[in-house]
């Protein structure tokens, strides 16, 4: 493994740590507007009070991403989850002029995780 590939892997690790172990009270209710998730590039979860980590994903702006709509939402919804029990965990990242920066720290967040909704949803990729 190069210096580069162990330095994605220690980030993904971080950010993994951050979006599935920030206590579930802490994470971003849901809402219409979503205006407590910033605009930034990151890296997102959304998690179940007591199942965990249900999908996570990557965007270029995470509150665009959610207030745009978001198909994880319509499955925990099917599942009959209720709103009280689907939170979501947000880690911003900045890209450092490499486009490619989250597609590869999610895959590896992925592999790592393997959450049921990323399953039903097929990859934008």
């Amino acid at each position: 493994m190069t210096t580069n590939d162990s330095q994605l892997q220690t980030q993904a690790r971080e950010i993994l740590d951050a979006i599935a172990f920030t206590p579930f009270e802490q994470c971003l209710t849901l809402s219409r507007e979503f205006s407590k998730i910033t605009a930034r590039p990151g890296i997102y979860a959304i998690r179940h009070k007591t199942d965990g980590l249900l999908y996570i994903g990557k965007t270029k702006n995470l509150r665009g991403r959610f207030s745009g709509g978001h198909k994880a939402f319509l499955w925990a919804w099917l599942d009959k989850y209720s709103d009280e029990e689907v939170r979501i965990a947000v880690q911003p990242i900045s890209y450092w002029g490499n486009p490619t920066l989250l597609l590869e720290l999610e895959a590896i967040i992925l592999r790592a995780t393997e959450p049921p909704y990323n399953v039903k949803i097929p990859s934008e990729r």
